[in-house]
Order: structure tokens, then sequence, then C-alpha cells
């Protein structure tokens, strides 16, 4: 039987796990596809969850045969979900503490997104947080996104950590294929979006960010 390895940092997806940005990137295609006269049904979220910007464009226009050019559609969702940010953004429950609980215990934490830089670092500077992880990684730094396992990959590589002494802590099924690829020790939490996705490969389904098994397995105090 292979030893347990230590867990020695958490590497945190962003949209849907640290704030609600699900909730208004769902609004936001809401209201881009409104603008169409098109409907943004559960099919489509499916298949766009977890992805990049970009990917998740270029599956919505295929979807609905858009003649719309993939950057033109970028910018307006850029634009528009950067206005929801402004007024809506808020953090996912047990984020703040956990966050507290992993800097008491000296834990490392960085951040592995499809999303933007520009968009990620809008996000954590809104929610006074983007100085309290050691690095955050972009779509711009990869070559393929989520669900390949590319980010975390690197994500280890900067933490100067095998794959398995990361907890990767994920919402969608594509970041939890991502993180269960790379070897890292895969937690999904789940939230109103994506609470049917199936993560096989994942070492458990929590409730929330404040779900005990998360600090028992990092061996920390609530």
């Amino acid at each position: 039987m292979n030893e347990k390895v230590p867990l020695q940092a958490v590497v945190f997806d962003l949209d849907g796990l640290i704030a609600n940005t699900e909730d208004l990137y769902e609004l936001t295609v809401d209201e881009v596809l409104r603008r169409r006269d098109k409907p943004h049904d559960r099919e489509l979220r499916l298949q766009m969850m977890g992805r990049t910007v970009a990917d998740s464009m270029r599956i919505m226009i295929e979807y609905h045969s858009l003649a719309d050019l993939l950057d033109d559609v970028v910018v307006e969702v850029e634009t528009v979900i950067t206005e929801m940010i402004a007024t809506s953004l808020a953090p996912m429950p047990g984020m703040l503490e956990l966050l507290g609980a992993l800097e008491r215990a000296g834990v490392r934490k960085a951040i592995a997104t499809s999303g933007l830089r520009r968009y990620a670092e809008n996000v954590l500077s809104k929610l006074g947080i983007q100085e309290r992880f050691e690095f955050t990684l972009t779509a711009e730094d990869i070559r393929r996104g989520k669900p390949d396992p590319d980010v975390y990959l690197l994500a280890a590589s900067r933490l100067q950590l095998a794959p398995q002494a990361m907890m990767v802590l994920e919402d969608s099924a594509n970041g939890c294929r991502a993180g269960v690829a790379s070897g890292a020790f895969t937690v999904a939490v789940p939230n109103r979006h994506t609470r049917m996705h199936e993560f096989p490969g994942a070492r458990f389904v929590a409730d929330t960010l404040a779900d005990p098994r998360i600090y028992e397995e990092l061996g920390i105090p609530r």
C-alpha cells in the first residue's frame, strides 16, 4: 500500500469556488444570448462549465450557430461581467474562514483558474485577497486549459512540490478532471450550478469550503 503524501499546499480554482462569479457568469451569458434571442439552456451550461472564456464562447457560438466573431463575443462578455462584478461580487461560503485557517497553519496557497489574468486580478482585488496567495495561474499561462492537467502541473512546478503534495479544490467536473489527471489530491466543492456534475477520481465531494473533511485532510484546526 502506498504511503500517504503529506499535503503542503492548497491550489484553488476561482470561479464558483472562491467567489460567486458562476452566478454572475450565468447572468452574463443570459444577457449576451438575450440580445441574440437565444436561450441559455442547461445543456449549453454543462458544456461551457469550467472551460476558458474563449473555449466556452466558442462552444456557445457553435451551439447556437451564431454569426458573431469569437473575439467580439469575448469582449462583450468581459464588459458585461465586469459591470456585474463591480456591484454583486461576494466570497463563497467558508472561503474567508478557510483562508485564515491556512494562513495560521502556514499552509501555502495558490490559484489556478481558466479565466484571463486581468479578470482574475479584478475579482481578487475586489475581494481584497489577491496578496494572500503565493501566485495566480490563468489561461494565459498554459497552452491547454482544463480538463487537461497543465495548469495544475504548472502549479506543482511553481510550488516545487510533487502534485500529490497539493490539495486541489474545484467546483466543476472539468476542473476536477484536471486536478485528478495531474495527480493532485482533488476535492470537489460543487455549487448550485455544478451539483449535478459527476466527479470521478475526486477524494470526496465537500458540502462547502467549510466542510470539516477539508480541514482534517490538511491537518489544520478550524
